[in-house]
């Protein structure tokens, strides 16, 4: 995971808490900062930078987070020229710097060799701080080797539709697993969604929509007996739009 593809989740959102961001990086590197003096700097450096970022309106607060990032440069580059076979260890202290700078992205892919990965991306997607958006299942999607963009994209479009019901959102969950999830997918599977459905019929919807090609021939065959040819068709063509017509027409 290099600074790529941390990147997306910051231009995934305008309202990516930076603040949070770079809070929740510091409890995650602190502990690996071996030094005291130096934690102890560190610590105070980021809280600085933290208030700052929690307003960046307030000139006194920029001032400070400024000063902070240039004193830690200054400390990181004294130990650096005074290295020596027992020299103090810097790379943890300089994952949080370069977050202080505000490189987010860089700062992750570093702090991903030190700390644990799937707390690494909880953050950053707790941090895009998205309206009517699917953490858990963004986040099995990360888990399950999607890029961030497309996890994300994911988890917007599903969370928008939390009403529906639970045997639509299992279907929809498993596209967004096979990575088979758009916005036009969405928009057939809403048909389905405001049917008034049985659960014997959400239970033949749920099978159609998964691709069940002996139960689409018979149900396109009833559809054909009941003067619906065309949606018989556009059924066995894969239309998610005839699946909510198919299911409502199963006896109740």
């Amino acid at each position: 995971m290099d600074a790529t593809w941390w990147a997306e989740f910051l231009a995934a959102s305008d309202r990516f808490d930076r603040a949070y961001l770079l809070e929740g990086l510091a409890d995650l590197v602190l502990p690996k900062i071996q030094a005291p003096l130096l934690r102890r700097e560190v610590k105070l450096g980021t809280d600085t930078v933290i208030r700052h970022l929690e307003r960046p309106s307030i000139p006194e607060r920029a001032a400070h987070a400024q000063e902070a990032v240039e004193r830690l440069e200054r400390t990181l580059a004294r130990i650096e020229e005074r290295a020596t076979g027992s020299a103090i260890a810097t790379e943890e202290a300089a994952i949080l710097l370069t977050a202080m700078r505000g490189d987010f992205a860089s700062a992750a892919a570093s702090a991903s060799a030190v700390v644990s990965k799937p707390r690494l991306r909880s953050l950053f997607v707790t941090a895009l701080r998205l309206e009517r958006f699917d953490i858990p299942l963004t986040l099995r999607l990360l888990d399950g080797g999607q890029r961030p963009a497309d996890a994300i994209r994911s988890g917007h479009l599903i969370g928008r539709y939390s009403w529906w019901p639970s045997w639509l959102l299992r279907v929809v969950t498993e596209r967004a697993l096979a990575g088979t999830l758009d916005e036009d997918t969405i928009a057939a599977l809403d048909q389905c969604a405001y049917a008034e459905l049985s659960p014997t019929q959400a239970t033949i919807a749920r099978k159609l929509l998964s691709g069940d090609a002996r139960l689409i021939d018979t149900t396109a065959e009833r559809l054909v007996s009941l003067g619906e040819p065309d949606a018989a068709h556009r059924l066995r063509e894969g239309d998610l739009n005839a699946v909510a017509l198919a299911a409502r027409l199963v006896p109740l």
